[in-house]
């Protein structure tokens, strides 16, 4: 039997967990992916597949790849929301456990005024 690596197992959760997340107009979905140097947020709206909303380190010029950054991420993306007139969003976690760098952003966009 083949073992599967780590990133195999994550897409495995993350299409269990896709089929149950959807993202509307009214209510998009705020998907968040993290790299070694990266992490990412967008709000997506699935019904007419366009990204409303994004975010990732880049755009913050002294956060770095840490908890505290992925909070900054988080406060970013939701102020960007609420600029657009968004104020709910169903979360996407695409695979990654809820803990450290994603439970940061969550934390961070709640913060920033987003309801999950």
């Amino acid at each position: 039997m083949k073992k599967s690596s780590r990133n195999q197992i994550r897409l495995h959760r993350k299409r269990r967990i896709r089929s149950k997340v959807k993202g509307t107009g009214e209510i998009p979905r705020f998907s968040v992916f993290r790299s070694l140097r990266d992490i990412k947020v967008q709000v997506i709206d699935d019904v007419s597949g366009k990204t409303l909303v994004s975010a990732s380190l880049k755009d913050l010029k002294k956060a770095n790849n840490s908890v505290t950054g992925a909070m900054e991420i988080g406060k970013m993306a939701a102020k960007k929301c609420l600029e657009k007139k968004i104020d709910k969003v169903v979360f996407d976690r695409a695979g990654y456990k809820y803990h450290g760098k994603v439970k940061a952003v969550a934390e961070g966009a709640r913060e920033g005024g987003l309801k999950f």
